[in-house]
Formats: C-alpha cells, structure tokens, sequence
C-alpha cells in the first residue's frame, strides 16, 4: 500500500484543511474519504472550544532601574466555568496591572487576576461580564490517556491575531529541559517550572502569544495548556493544570508542602535501579532537622517507594512531596553506609521564591521584602531589612557615597528599624512628610557580610522655574551660511554673509526669503563656512533693543540697502516653565516663540508641549508622546503649565477610571485615553498602598 503523509495547514475562517499527499498509486477515492473524516473529526473539535477561546491583553509590570515599567503584552486563554474563570499562564497574567479579554464573538471584557502559581506557571483570572451572565466553557480530558502520535490542536491567539488553530501530533510526553542546556533552568519569578512540570511534546505550530491557549484533543478536551516552545511545542499537562486551576478558583493560591529535601537521578557509576541519591537538604528545613543527610539514598517517601533513575522521574517526586497536607507528619526511609533508617518529620508550608516587587520613587529604587529562599541564598541570621531588588540611575540611593546598589539590604532608615517593606513605606512618609526638597538622612545598609552606612537624600525634587536670560537686539529670521560654493554658483564669488531662509514673526516688509546679507552698518560679515551660524547674531547682539541697523543685501543680483528695526529676543525652550506629573510619568512646558513658528501654530493655538513621556510609565502606555501640543485634559483646556497643574491634581483627588487628553499631533488631532490603576498609583512613591479613607 501507498505510503500517506498528513500535513496540517494554516487555519483560515473557522477550519482547518489537512492535505494529504500521496506517495505512489492511490485512489482517488480513499484519498477524499480520509481528508472528508479528517476535516468532520476537527470541526466538530473545534466546534467544542473555539467559543471559549479568549485573547489575553495585559499590562504587565517589569522593574529595572529602580522603576515599575509597564508594556502591553498578549496570550491566550480558555474558559473553564460557565461563570466566566479563564485558565492561562502565570507568564501572561501573573505580573497584570490590568487584565482586557477578547472572547470569541469579539467582544471585550475587562478581567480580574484570580490567582496565580509561578512553580507551575498557570494563572486563573475571571471575565466581568453582566449580572448572572453565563460564558461558554471548554472541559478538561485525561492527558494521562495521551499517547505518542495522537493528533492535538493547539488553539489561542497567536502574535496576539485572532483565535486560530494548528494541527499536529503528541510527539513527547515526558519533554523535559535537556541536560546539554545546562546550568540553564527555565524559571519564572524564581521558580524552577521544569521541577514539577513535564511537559507534553507536540508539533502543533505555536507562537508568542499562545501561551496559556490549550491543547486540545479530537474530542475537543482540553489535554494542556501551552505553555513553551523549544523546536516542539511544549503543552503544561491538563491533568495538572485542572488541579491547579480548581485550587486557585477555590482558594486564591495554591498551597504546597515542602520539607527541605533535594534530589537527583541516580548516578551512572551506581549499580542501583530504585531510590534516589539524597544531594543534600536545605538548613533549617523539616528533613535536615530531622537528621537526612547529604549522600543518603531516599527509599520511600510518605509509604511511596521512590525510584529516579532518570531526570524525567524528577518531577513525579516534587508532586509527592508539594501534593502532601501542609503540617502532616510523614516517613522518610533512607539507605546510609548500607543501612536503612527511618526517619519522622513533618511537612512545611512551601513559600513562595520571589515576593512581590514595590516602587520607591523617593528612593529611586525597586525593593521587596526578604523571601525565606533568599535568606537562605544570602545566609542571613533572619528575614529582616528589605531587599534592593533594581536601582535608577542618577536617583537618590544611586547618588548616595557609597552608593545603595542592587541586592543591598536596608535595615535601618536614621534611628528606626527596618524590617519589611511596609516599614519603610511608613518612614518614608514620616521624613518627607511637607518637604519640597529631598531630605538627607542616614541609612545603614549590608552588603553580603558588610555593614555600612550612607546619607541619602530622599525625596522628589519638584522642577524649578528655569531662570531667564537676559533679552538681548534680534533680528527675526532663520539664515544659513553663504558658503564659497554657495557664493559662486549664485553669481557673487569673494561674497561672505548668510541667506535667508525663513522670515519669522516682525521680520518687517523689508527682507524677503532668498536675500543674501553681505554687510552690517557697512562692515563686512565674516561667515563663510557651515560652523558660521553665530557670527551674524553675535554681531545683532553688540546692538540695542529697538535700534535701527543698515544691512547691506543682494537680491536677484541687484545689491540694494535695507534699514531694519531689531527687535527684542524671545524666550527659549529651555527658559519656559514646566511641570512633571510624578504618577503618570509625563513632563509638559510652555509652548516657546520658535516652537510655534516650527509648527506654524498660529498666535491663538493654546495648549502646553510634551517635553518627555516616561518609558513603561501610564501616559506611555496611553501612546502619549513628546512632541504632542496637549490642549485639554477631561475637555478642559490646557492653556499653560499651571492649568495642567490644577488639572492632574484635581485628577488625582478623584481618580477616574479614564483620563481623557486631547492633543495636536503634526496635523492631526487625537484623543489619548490612559487608564491608571489607582490602587498603584495611590502608594503616594512609596511602594505601599494608600489606606482608604
């Protein structure tokens, strides 16, 4: 019989076509009833999940540099529960500041963050919809019952497109990362996912922008929850994604136990085939309490024999010993000098790897409080102080001497303790408490086994009114430089001056766009090379305010003399006044006399420049950007650097949902609308909410 080769096509409208193509005589027949039962069996499968495919579009938070910086991300999800629970991945919903589903039939639907576990890298988060509104849902299969060749289909959103499908095969269940990578491990806010999860293998096409869709069988289950992508696609199992994704509905979190021991497969120079060589335990923990030692070989574990002879056994033990009742005593039977021993501990509450990140904006830093894992890693006496976790350049701790550096560890803040973030959030209020300048104070921080001291200046700096240079005579024209070059190829070779090449606002009637300037007051004007651009003005400046002044001009080729009235110089960009909106991270100035003339705006366009837009920041993520003319903030207009003032300040006491600007951008006019999360924003700089009134 012929061979046949089955090859998966790119989906279009709502199917998917498999071609089939043939290597040597087949009929005609065969061939069109095998494609007909492929096409029925994926439609129907199809048909199952698709209305409860959901595209994920976050604002996720990433601090560096000492900032919390935001950017718009995608992924995919799939609903589980008529009530409206998504299940995803942690890496796309985990770190959201704000959460915007797409659902099947287009519409949008903002969604809340439910739960979410770094260590096997799902997240549930739930829809917003109407009062008692009940959403399509996918239910999940056995993955369990997967076997190596049978046809899945990857389904999400791929680049954030919308919801698609691929077709290809289980072609690995136990895909793990391989040893070649080593020291790489896949982690995910500190937590090694390859510990627990085994990934299932497939060569269902997927792309940034999948993850978190499902896997789904021909029976339109949902067998994982895709996840990575290493030249095979890489599917978290459903099997373990529904008891994560039930846990979190149930509870929030999941809840893990831990006892403090570490394992690996078993050596090849061992003659062994079951346990597991015991590489050590971590001190402190429940095991190393116990009295479990590097180099034992682990038996049993709670009444399970173990057996690791292979890495891709590994995960199988960390489901044991995270799946066991928190506080549950438990025997550990080890093998020791060819002795077996019996060990009694009891289980420990596993706590998360990495805490949760805080901005300081009078610092200048990212903090976190101390996990006990890194305590650990840092061999620290206790958990007290709080963490540098990100430094800005040029900010206060950076500009201490010594310098605040990234993993410092404050723990005092002048004569107070501190020991978490919450603490400092509290001095830091209490020090800058009515201050408009940043405030000096002594901070004692440790360095690995250092401890030192430093001043930093806390605080943020408002923007002063610049100072005014003083007005000097002008004349109102842009010119360039009459070059040697320039000079002959315009028929007046020797000639030395500039041309002019725009008349600015009170230039008069008697200059004109092409006049060539040769003389000042029957003096010569020494310019004739590109760097020249000064020497005329410098020469405008000897004269007074106000004072008439005879130029000596070519126009046409006619040499003709011209008495014109200087006029007062207009203020810089640098000399307007300015203001920064700390929360949403944006700088506006008043709009200076050669920006409009730049811009053509006429004398009546009232609005105030962006001068700097914040990366990551919320007017950012809002698309606002430097250059944009604002003219109105919630429909109220901007005419200078103190209405915008009033207005955020006014924004900022009401804290809509939306703040709605209005600006001139080139020749088109925009509406940009920037959506803060004001629980954030209400930390008031200093990493900690602002408790409600």
């Amino acid at each position: 019989m012929a061979e046949q080769i089955a090859r998966p096509l790119l989906r279009l409208g709502g199917w998917v076509s498999v071609a089939v193509l043939s290597m040597g005589a087949l009929s005609c027949v065969s061939i069109g009833r095998s494609a007909a039962g492929t096409r029925a069996e994926i439609k129907r499968a199809v048909a199952k999940v698709k209305p409860a495919l959901v595209r994920v579009s976050i604002v996720e938070a990433h601090y560096y540099r000492g900032r919390e910086n935001k950017y718009e991300t995608s992924g995919s999800g799939v609903i589980i529960t008529s009530d409206g629970h998504v299940v995803t991945n942690h890496h796309v919903a985990g770190t959201a500041k704000r959460i915007v589903c797409t659902l099947a039939d287009k519409r949008e639907l903002d969604a809340e963050l439910v739960g979410t576990d770094p260590l096997s890298d799902l997240a549930v988060i739930k829809l917003h919809g109407t009062t008692g509104e009940e959403f399509p849902f996918a239910e999940f299969g056995d993955s369990s019952t997967l076997k190596t060749g049978d046809r899945v289909m990857a389904m999400g959103s791929p680049m954030s497109l919308s919801q698609s499908v691929t077709l290809g095969i289980i072609s690995n269940l136990e895909m793990i990362m391989p040893n070649m990578d080593w020291p790489y491990k896949f982690t995910i806010d500190g937590e090694n996912v390859g510990s627990l999860v085994k990934w299932i293998g497939h060569d269902a096409a997927i792309f940034g922008g999948n993850s978190g869709g499902p896997l789904v069988d021909m029976a339109g289950k949902i067998v994982g929850i895709n996840e990575i992508r290493m030249g095979l696609s890489g599917a978290i199992p459903a099997d373990t994604a529904r008891q994560v994704a039930e846990e979190i509905i149930r509870s929030g979190y999941v809840t893990r136990s831990w006892t403090g021991i570490e394992i690996q497969p078993l050596l090849k120079g061992s003659k062994r085939t079951t346990g597991a060589p015991i590489s050590g335990t971590i001190e402190g923990s429940p095991a190393a309490e116990a009295g479990i030692e590097s180099g034992d070989i682990l038996l049993e574990f709670a009444g399970v024999p173990v057996a690791v002879e292979y890495a891709e056994e590994l995960p199988a033990f960390t489901k044991l010993e995270t799946s066991l009742p928190v506080g549950s005593e438990i025997e550990v039977l080890v093998l020791r000098d060819d002795t077996e021993k019996t060990f009694t501990l009891k289980t420990v509450k596993r706590e998360k790897v990495m805490l949760d990140k805080h901005e300081f904006k009078k610092w200048g830093v990212a903090v976190t409080d101390i996990s006990l894992w890194k305590q650990k890693e840092m061999k620290r006496d206790s958990r007290d102080g709080v963490l540098i976790f990100s430094v800005r350049p040029g900010g206060p701790c950076d500009a201490a001497k010594p310098n605040v550096r990234e993993q410092d560890v404050i723990v005092r803040v002048g004569d107070e303790p501190v020991r978490n973030v919450e603490e400092l959030a509290a001095v830091t209020e209490r020090i800058t408490a009515g201050q408009t300048e940043p405030t000096p104070v002594l901070v004692a921080f440790e360095r690995r086994v250092e401890q030192l001291l430093t001043v930093v200046k806390v605080g943020l700096r408002e923007l002063r009114d610049p100072g005014l240079e003083a007005r000097k005579a002008w004349l109102p024209v842009e010119t360039q430089v009459l070059t040697k070059d320039l000079a002959e190829t315009l028929g007046v070779p020797g000639k030395t001056g500039v041309r002019i090449t725009r008349l600015l606002p009170g230039a008069g009637a008697e200059l004109e766009v092409g006049d060539l300037i040769v003389g000042l007051d029957g003096g010569t004007i020494p310019a004739s090379q590109p760097e020249d651009t000064e020497v005329l003005p410098t020469m405008i400046r000897q004269h007074g305010i106000g004072a008439e002044v005879e130029l000596d001009i070519i126009r046409g080729g006619t040499e003709i003399k011209a008495t014109v009235k200087l006029s007062k110089s207009p203020k810089l960009a640098r000399e307007m006044k300015k203001f920064r909106e700390d929360n949403f991270e944006f700088t506006v100035r008043d709009v200076a006399f050669l920006d409009r003339a730049q811009q053509q705006w006429p004398a009546d366009k009232q609005g105030v420049l962006v001068q700097e837009v914040a990366e990551g920041g919320w007017a950012a993520l809002g698309h606002l950007a430097v250059g944009d003319l604002l003219l109105e903030i919630e429909g109220r207009p901007t005419t200078d650097v103190k209405s915008v003032r009033a207005l955020m300040e006014t924004i900022n006491e009401e804290e809509p949902d939306y703040v709605q600007l209005k600006v001139l951008r080139g020749i088109h006019t925009r509406y940009v609308e920037l959506e803060p999360d004001w629980e954030q924003l209400g930390s008031d700089a200093n990493g900690q909410p602002r408790a409600e009134p």
